[in-house]
């Protein structure tokens, strides 16, 4: 079936109308002219696959990634660098119109557009490692990730030695090029084809069998302690320019409260110029690693608490006038959104990698706060996905 690609939707698929219907085609861009099969017929739109490309747009690039064609992480390779950015910025502005569509956007590229992420999440199925193919439980065996750290990369090929026929394997690196392997099978695994002079751990259905159960690491000038378990920020160079970003919103006199405050990497950043800050965190590693990173960068003005963001918020004293805010994909929940309305802290630093989830929550509380500054970080270059830094003041007359 023959089509032609309008435009982009929100996830970096090719929007074409066939017979009427809106029809999804990953892995096409505006100005193509494709060959597609339908794949699923809905009522209000379709999806589609690429078969062939007949007339490509004089947009398209040929993707640096052999595993682009099927592998489902990556969403945009077929254009330049410069056009993905475009997209993202273009694709927030689109979202971000439902709360104000005269905000301007500041971009903030990525330095290193390939090998940039440090961990990386994988399957093996019946002995083949990879990724899942879009939409499909199909696996695209790799050997390399383009957009992965070497470091990660040079890891891959022993796995084979191992004999895994099942299992979901983890990868993470720092930027030192330490490697920690974080394993979850059923099996009975030969782990010991899997260490090299640079594995500094090896963790099997949460628990550790080699070496140790956390990755050190340095962003800016602080040291951090990062437990297998706990969320960090997967692009390093784009995460310095975001805690830069935190820092640069954050005065002395300033008591900040860190909502999902992880390993502790807001938190700390804000420490070293606010008068106190308290950090809310559910995972237990994150939160001992932490309480470690403070120790560790001899920084006092810091408390971390573990605890459900949700229910804890409740018990919060009403003395932060700065909230960071970095909560999963899903969002801000009522209570917490409630708390915010309640208290009705001067600023609010919301970082969020869902700007869907954002804007949900932005509409929330635009009758209490105006927004002064937005960021789009490329956080994860080449995909559709796009790291949000919204500063929001109070409005003067609330």
């Amino acid at each position: 079936m023959e089509a032609k690609i309008e435009r982009f939707d929100h996830e970096g698929a090719g929007i074409a109308l066939i017979n009427d219907k809106v029809t999804f085609i990953p892995k096409t861009i505006p100005g193509d002219i494709v060959d597609i099969r339908v794949t699923e017929n809905k009522k209000n739109y379709q999806r589609g696959k690429l078969k062939k490309l007949i007339k490509p747009s004089k947009e398209r690039v040929e993707a640096k990634c052999p595993y682009y064609a099927k592998c489902g992480g990556c969403h945009l390779q077929n254009l330049t660098y410069q056009d993905t950015l475009n997209y993202k910025m273009n694709n927030v502005k689109n979202i971000l119109s439902k709360v104000n569509k005269d905000i301007d956007l500041t971009i903030i590229p990525n330095p290193c557009e390939f090998n940039y992420r440090n961990k990386i999440e994988l399957k093996i199925k019946d002995g083949e490692l990879g990724f899942y193919e879009k939409a499909t439980n199909d696996i695209v065996e790799i050997n390399n990730c383009l957009i992965t750290d070497d470091a990660i990369n040079k890891i891959l090929p022993s796995f084979k030695e191992t004999n895994i026929h099942n299992a979901e394997v983890t990868i993470r690196t720092n930027t030192s090029k330490d490697i920690l392997i974080i394993i979850a099978s059923q099996e009975k695994i030969a782990y010991e084809k899997l260490i090299k002079e640079n594995v500094k751990g090896i963790v099997i259905n949460k628990k550790l069998v080699y070496g140790q159960n956390y990755l050190l690491d340095k962003i800016n000038d602080i040291e951090y302690q990062i437990y297998y378990d706990a969320f960090f920020q997967v692009n390093p160079y784009v995460a310095a320019k975001l805690f830069n970003i935190v820092a640069d919103n954050i005065n002395e006199n300033d008591y900040v409260l860190d909502l999902f405050s992880g390993v502790g990497t807001l938190s700390l950043t804000a420490a070293k110029k606010a008068k106190d800050v308290l950090g809310i965190e559910i995972v237990h590693n994150a939160v001992v690693s932490a309480k470690n990173n403070a120790l560790k960068n001899n920084i006092n003005n810091v408390t971390f608490i573990e605890g459900d963001v949700f229910k804890k918020i409740k018990d919060v004293p009403n003395k932060y006038n700065t909230w960071c805010v970095d909560p999963p994909r899903k969002g801000l929940d009522k209570e917490t959104i409630k708390t915010i309305t309640k208290y009705k802290p001067t600023k609010i630093i919301y970082v969020s990698c869902n700007i869907h989830s954002l804007v949900r929550d932005l509409l929330l509380i635009k009758d209490l706060y105006k927004i002064e500054k937005f960021y789009v970080l490329d956080m994860f270059s080449y995909t559709y996905h796009a790291e949000c830094v919204c500063i929001l003041n109070l409005k003067k007359d609330i």
